[in-house]
């Protein structure tokens, strides 16, 4: 049931939905709440289930059996950095999306599903203590092309923030104070790829 501050929206995934190193309201689904505030269907943020170092197997574990107590009439899922730094193989990837993507449209239609890929950390200043740049960098282009399949095969909005994330190599106002995340800023670009795709997705 839509309450009247908006559809009910829980946000899945790794430290870039739970925004590591940055203050809450900074984070990025509460920048796209707050942008959306004033739209003909806004949303309200009933769960942020990011957990930092979170793989796409703790998602399924962890975060997709709190779903029935939320009742989300909105979701979004960004994962897949840490199945890179830890070597999931693309397949078990692959599979584990596919699951949670299915395990979504089990409770929700497409256009109440969002995914965002996932950033360049490797641009950053401690980018290289999590492994060789070059074949990092590599692995989440895979990861995050894998997504956008499975996302495009059932319907569902893919927003690739992964060029816009490299600006952090010369712009360190980018990078949080850990050096690794992304800070307000970035995430507020961010925001204005994944706001109008969100906003269209509202009004279908």
């Amino acid at each position: 049931m839509t309450g009247a501050a908006g559809l009910r929206y829980v946000a899945l995934g790794d430290s870039y939905t739970i925004g590591t190193s940055v203050t809450q309201a900074e984070r990025w689904p509460d920048q796209l709440v707050d942008r959306l505030a004033a739209t003909a269907t806004p949303l309200t943020l009933v769960g942020n289930l990011g957990v930092n170092g979170f793989t796409s197997r703790d998602v399924i574990d962890v975060e997709l059996p709190r779903l029935p107590e939320l009742e989300p009439e909105f979701a979004s899922l960004l994962v897949g950095v840490n199945d890179v730094v830890q070597g999931v193989p693309a397949d078990q990837f692959e599979a584990n999306a596919a699951q949670i993507l299915d395990e979504l449209l089990a409770r929700l239609p497409a256009h109440r599903i969002v995914v965002v890929s996932t950033p360049d950390y490797t641009v950053t200043p401690e980018g290289a203590t999590y492994g060789e740049p070059e074949s990092q960098r590599a692995g989440i282009v895979a990861n995050n092309a894998i997504l956008a399949r499975l996302a495009a095969e059932r319907g569902i909005a893919f927003v690739d923030i992964f060029e816009s994330s490299r600006r952090a190599a010369t712009e360190r106002g980018l990078v949080a104070g850990d050096g690794l995340h992304p800070s307000g800023a970035q995430y507020e670009l961010w925001v204005d790829s994944i706001a109008p795709v969100v906003e269209r997705l509202l009004d279908a």
